[in-house]
């Protein structure tokens, strides 16, 4: 059974910086693509970032770009998401999951396993 735990998450003042972390459980995470998901209450989950199994090849969404960096590394099974220039929209409760598909993908349907997420304030 895979685990995935995040931490990193608290309230932080519009224009900070958050750092997210993520631990997985097994031995094959480098066999796996890693995502970053977001969601507010009331809301569908909608996708953040996602990094391929070596670490290669990022997505973004758009609102996010030039902001957030994810990485990952493999050895310690820890995936990251570096938040800077946080902004009040940004609040969300944040998720890592991981992707059963090669591809980097951005829908929800492509990820089999997910963090309990941790929550992300940011007070304008």
């Amino acid at each position: 059974q895979v685990q995935l735990v995040e931490s990193g998450g608290g309230l932080v003042q519009a224009g900070g910086s958050l750092r997210l972390s993520c631990a997985a459980s097994g031995r094959t995470f480098s066999d796996y693509v890693m995502g970053w998901f977001r969601q507010t209450p009331g809301k569908e989950r909608v996708f953040v970032a996602a990094i391929s199994r070596s670490g290669g090849t990022t997505r973004y969404e758009d609102s996010v770009k030039g902001r957030f960096t994810i990485a990952r590394d493999n050895a310690k099974n820890l995936v990251f998401l570096q938040m800077n220039s946080l902004r009040p929209e940004d609040t969300a409760v944040y998720s890592c999951a991981r992707s059963r598909s090669g591809p980097v993908r951005t829908d929800v349907a492509a990820y089999d396993y997910w963090g309990q997420g941790t929550q992300v304030t940011v007070s304008s």
